[in-house]
């Protein structure tokens, strides 16, 4: 007997917390449990909603590319270029490498990091042959010109 009334002692305190659990102001066993069943709906519910938000979420920053940010500094004997994006840029560098080989321009130092993010830092000077008529407005619109044409084939792939 004493087993017969533990477990229905152990029952009714499970019942009571799944009744505190799911908010439910039920008095009878059934209601309660019909209470729980609904609540797990609207959490199954509200988890669903929550999937399609971040999935939508997900695709929007997917789409909404970041451009990478270019400058370009005229130095004593050369340019000072930087460019960097939040994210992996696969095959950039290669664009900017020969953007600098058609301005003619050797590069003198650099620094790349292409892992999470794409960075590049390098000092370019001009060849002794045109090196008087090229400015920093040039070096920006070639290499600006060699970011989106590697923009465009990168979106195809």
């Amino acid at each position: 007997m004493v087993s017969g009334e533990h477990k229905r002692a152990a029952l009714h305190e499970k019942l009571q917390l799944l009744r505190s659990i799911t908010n439910s102001h039920a008095k009878s066993e059934t209601s309660i449990i019909i209470d729980a069943s609904n609540y797990i709906q609207e959490l199954k519910q509200k988890v669903e909603r929550l999937n399609q938000e971040t999935e939508t979420v997900k695709k929007s920053s997917e789409q909404t590319y970041s451009w990478p940010t270019l400058t370009v500094e005229t130095l004593e004997k050369g340019f000072l270029v930087n460019v960097f994006s939040d994210k992996n840029c696969p095959g950039l560098l290669v664009f900017i490498l020969e953007a600098f080989e058609e301005l003619g321009l050797n590069v003198m130092e650099a620094r790349v990091s292409c892992s999470a993010s794409f960075q590049l830092e390098a000092l370019g000077g001009a060849n002794e042959e045109n090196g008087e008529n090229i400015n920093d407005q040039v070096v920006k619109q070639a290499i600006s010109q060699a970011v989106k044409i590697w923009s465009e084939i990168s979106e195809k792939d």
